[in-house]
């Protein structure tokens, strides 16, 4: 991918966020204006301001209108994208969202249905390790693939296990889907519709064994590709679910590609409490509080998107002690080009844009803010992220 180019010197708005409350009860405006760069110089820092709405405004659902899902032809026409294009953003899948449901939360298993169908949980079909469990890949009884996760859980009830009103009313193309679940004993388990690229926790950080695999790399196109649909996901659970479903449990492995690459979000909805505060994913106010909101799940996309522009985990003992927790080393240098270009990923060897690097450095950056405020909504992420993906899909195209 070409990564040259002229590049405009003039501020322009990326982000803008309009559900920021403070309680000294004056009103501001969000926006982050990212600095076009001429040259080899970072012109200008993100500004951000903060607005209030008016007491008594609240930020609706409204079910005639699916925020940002661009299932319309309306949306279509808007951005003008060719079928190449609207199969580079949007997979080639139909847009917008089925209204098939599965009843309860899909289809009941015993345990020693799903204890066949991995083989006895053979760590050779462990797909991945993910915040509530481990994920198997399994064949059911009716040679249906699935991947099976199998619960950290004491077996108290109801723990671990999803809601199933819930379940039988997400349904989304950028939702993993769930087709049931196991409550056998002492015994909780989850059953999804198989993705065969499995998680992006094993192609951005494969270990030892897995590193000569042939689907390690994923080039910048994928990524930027992957960040959009991780940020419709997301979307989808805050805006277009009434109440909002917080995901608590965004990270690697919890997001799962398809055969063409294209994410899907999986672990949403347990009963369970959020993950390890540790783990480098947990927003700051959990840490500090146990509150978790909408922001909170936010502050967790900031940190995959990190992931995806540098290769590194958000917590790396084996780095040098200012390197180990990675955001806290990251957010500093998010304003500074030259920084940022230091901190890309080695495998994409230079093969991406400049302009969208920085521009999605500095959508991160805002996303990891300590104060849950000064994050924005993630429509603005996906509002922000769509003109990227259409450009990297354009060069793509055009070089390929």
């Amino acid at each position: 991918m070409d990564s040259h180019g002229s590049e405009s010197s003039a501020y322009r708005p990326l982000l803008r966020s309009h559900d920021h409350r403070r309680s000294h009860g004056s009103s501001h405006a969000v926006m982050i204006v990212l600095p076009a760069i001429a040259a080899a110089v970072l012109v200008g820092c993100a500004l951000v301001r903060i607005l209030r709405r008016p007491k008594g405004s609240k930020r609706g659902f409204d079910e005639t209108k699916l925020v940002s899902n661009c299932s319309s032809t309306e949306m279509l026409s808007f951005v003008g994208f060719s079928p190449d294009m609207r199969g580079c953003i949007y997979g080639g899948r139909r847009l917008g969202f089925s209204t098939q449901t599965t009843g309860r939360g899909g289809q009941v298993f015993t345990y020693r249905e799903l204890e066949m169908a991995t083989d006895g949980f053979n760590p050779r079909n462990v797909m991945t390790h993910a915040g509530f469990g481990i994920l198997y890949k399994g064949t059911l009884m009716n040679g249906t693939l699935a991947a099976i996760k199998l619960l950290y859980v004491e077996g108290r009830q109801g723990e671990g296990i999803p809601n199933g009103d819930l379940f039988s009313r997400l349904h989304s193309q950028y939702l993993v889907g769930l087709l049931g679940y196991c409550a056998d004993g002492h015994h909780r388990l989850l059953v999804y519709e198989y993705m065969p690229n499995g998680c992006l926790q094993k192609l951005l950080h494969p270990t030892t064994c897995e590193a000569d695999q042939p689907l390690r790399f994923l080039d910048w196109t994928k990524r930027l590709r992957i960040a959009l649909d991780c940020a419709r996901g997301l979307e989808f659970l805050h805006e277009n679910s009434f109440p909002a479903v917080i995901h608590r449990d965004l990270n690697c492995s919890n997001i799962l590609l398809d055969r063409d690459f294209r994410a899907k979000l999986s672990g949403f909805g347990l009963t369970k409490p959020c993950s390890d505060t540790l783990d480098g994913y947990a927003a700051p106010e959990y840490a500090l509080t146990g509150k978790i909101t909408t922001k909170s799940d936010v502050y967790s996309y900031g940190v995959v998107l990190l992931e995806l522009l540098t290769g590194r985990v958000p917590v790396d003992t084996k780095r040098p002690q200012p390197e180990q927790l990675f955001i806290s080393w990251a957010l500093p240098r998010l304003t500074s080009r030259e920084k940022i270009e230091e901190m890309v990923d080695p495998l994409l060897q230079g093969l991406y844009s400049k302009k969208e690097l920085v521009q999605v450095a500095a959508i991160a950056a805002v996303c990891v803010q300590p104060e849950a405020d000064y994050r924005p909504l993630i429509t603005d992420v996906v509002q922000s992220l769509i003109p990227l993906v259409k450009s990297a899909c354009k060069l793509s195209f055009s070089s390929g």
